[in-house]
Order: C-alpha cells, then structure tokens, then sequence
C-alpha cells in the first residue's frame, strides 16, 4: 500500500483563555498536533493510507497519544520512542501562530534531540509513495536540518514524491541560522512546494514586486504568479506551488489560494467570515488538501479548490486539526459531492 508520510514534531497546544478564568478553574485546554501530525490527521480523515513519524519519550502519556492516532487510522509504528519530554506551545484561544502571544516551550524535546542517523529510513520508507515535511523542523536546529537533509535524500532516491510547506516561525529559527542558510538546499529535492509569497521570500529570496499591492487581489495574484514561476526555475525537480492568502482585520478573514502547474495559475474562489473558531491548523489543513488532490490525480482547479476549501473550513472547527470529510467539505464549498 502507497502511503503518504508526514514527518515532524508531535506537540501539545497549551490554550489559555485571555481574560485569565483558567486560573481560577485550574484548566488549560490542550490538544494534540503539531504542523505535519495536524496534515496527517485529515489525510486520514479523508481515507488516504498516512504514516506519521515523530520522536516522543517512552512514557504512559506517549502510549495514550499514539493509542488514540492509531484509531484515527494514522499508522505510527515508526514512531521513535526516545528522549525525556515532548515540546509544548501556549497559544491564547482565538489566536493563530503568527500571534506574537505564541509562547514555545520546546527545548530539549525528544524530536528537537533527534540526531542524522538515528531513522532507519529504510524501514520507514518501505511502503511510502508521498513523503511531507514543513520548514518548521529545520528551524529547530541544526541537527534536525541535517536529520531532514538525510530523509530527503532517501525519499529522492526512491522516487518519492516530496512536499513541503514553508512554515515561517521567526521565533524558531534561533541557532545562528536563516531560513535562507538551510532551506534553499533542503527545497531542492521538493516536487509540491506550498506557502505564501512573503514566505518564499524570507525563506528562498524569492523577492516580491517593489509595485506589489497586498490590498488588491489581481496584485496578489500576479505576485503569486511571478513568485511560483521563479521558484520552479531555481528548483527544477518542483512540478507545482501553491499560495495562500488570508488577510485577518477586525475579527474578519478574508481567503482564497493559487496553484501555479505547468505554466498555469488556478485560483480558488475567494471566501470571508466573521465568525471564527479556531485558526490553528488550517495552513495544514490546506496542505493536506494539496497532497489529497495530487494523490487521486486530480485537476490542478480541482485540487486548489478542495485545499483551499478543507482550510476555510477548519476555521470553524475546534482543534488542531480538521474532522469534516471530504463529502462535507465539497457539499459545503464546492457544491458536489
């Protein structure tokens, strides 16, 4: 069976309501994800075969987490048990990543220790078509950006196909590097690169227009255009890039996407909401909707469509990661099931 492989930090997402009630309640809610493990869980959620493959201690809490994956039908028995604790983040209820409130507590994880080496990727790859990482792991540090320069070039040498999404964290990247020391060499085994203009330039120096207007959308989307089309002339082995755009002002959201393949820009339809309930995970929400369309071979308009409408979606569901289904999500978007 051909599955898709999302590898990456398992995280517990600490969220503390802002007025301060989780004081006097002694409750904090807390969910499981982490970018790539948030991706996973709507892949399986939408029955494609996933692997997930992280690094956590060999504890009870650990067992629990992997127990209840496993029921989701993500395949975790290559997870590497190993380490002390597994990283945490605090995020106030109501905020996204990009949030300066975002407080990280991930020093000394189990998946930040992890060392070149120490995954048989072998034994992992075995049965794996698709291989996802995000730009959020080389962030971490410097053996971790080695440890995925090594899966990479594993994945490469056995045809499988590659994606990644430039997560920007600028909190993250505090060992010495840039995003634009590690990711260019790591981007050039990538066939699906997905992010947004602003990342491709923080992280590839893919520059944007000095006339660029982020307040009109034909600008935008010209911007993408350009930004896709320089990507995959400085990137050969990419095939396709996607771009999302969502504009957040005064409790609104503002979304739509672009996939640039063969030369050719698909463009969602444009969405917008004032009624929001989580804006956590929806970046990878989309990204899963990328890997979901490419998978089954679908049309780039009808790949961007699904992405782009599975992660509007996801801001109105509680949680890290999506639990609608496919049929829900093109009932509610895209009028077809």
């Amino acid at each position: 069976m051909n599955k898709v492989l999302c590898f990456g930090e398992l995280l517990l997402r600490l969220s503390p309501d802002m007025e301060g009630e989780w004081i006097e309640s002694t409750s904090i809610p807390t969910y499981i994800g982490g970018a790539e493990l948030n991706a996973a869980t709507a892949l399986a959620q939408w029955k494609v075969p996933v692997k997930y493959v992280s690094a956590i201690p060999d504890s009870f809490l650990s067992t629990t987490i992997l127990s209840r994956l496993s029921k989701k039908g993500i395949d975790v028995q290559d997870m590497v048990l190993t380490g002390n604790r597994i990283g945490i983040y605090y995020l106030l209820q109501g905020a996204d990543l990009k949030h300066t409130s975002v407080i990280y507590d991930r020093a000394a994880s189990s998946f930040s220790q992890l060392q070149p080496g120490q995954v048989d990727w072998d034994k992992v790859l075995q049965d794996v078509s698709w291989f996802h990482f995000s730009a959020i792991s080389p962030a971490l540090n410097a053996n971790v950006a080695a440890l995925c320069k090594e899966a990479l070039q594993a994945a490469a040498q056995r045809n499988i196909t590659i994606s990644v999404d430039l997560n920007h964290r600028a909190k993250l990247w505090q060992y010495g590097k840039e995003p634009v020391d590690v990711m260019p060499e790591l981007v050039q085994y990538c066939d699906v690169i997905m992010g947004n203009i602003w990342a491709a330039e923080a992280m590839l120096r893919i520059p944007i227009a000095a006339a660029f207007n982020r307040a009109e959308k034909t600008s935008c989307l010209e911007q993408a255009e350009r930004t896709s089309a320089s990507i995959i002339q400085h990137y050969p082995k990419c095939s396709q890039v996607a771009n999302t755009f969502r504009f957040d002002q005064e409790g609104a959201i503002t979304y739509y996407a672009a996939l640039y393949k063969d030369e050719k820009l698909c463009v969602s339809p444009q969405q917008h909401t004032t009624r929001i309930v989580d804006k956590v995970g929806s970046g990878d929400c989309f990204m899963a909707g990328l890997i979901y369309g490419n998978y089954h071979g679908h049309t780039p308009q009808d790949i961007i469509d699904f992405a782009a409408a599975a992660a509007f979606n996801k801001l109105f569901i509680k949680g890290d990661a999506t639990t609608s289904t496919v049929e829900d999500i093109r009932k509610a978007y895209l009028n077809y099931a």
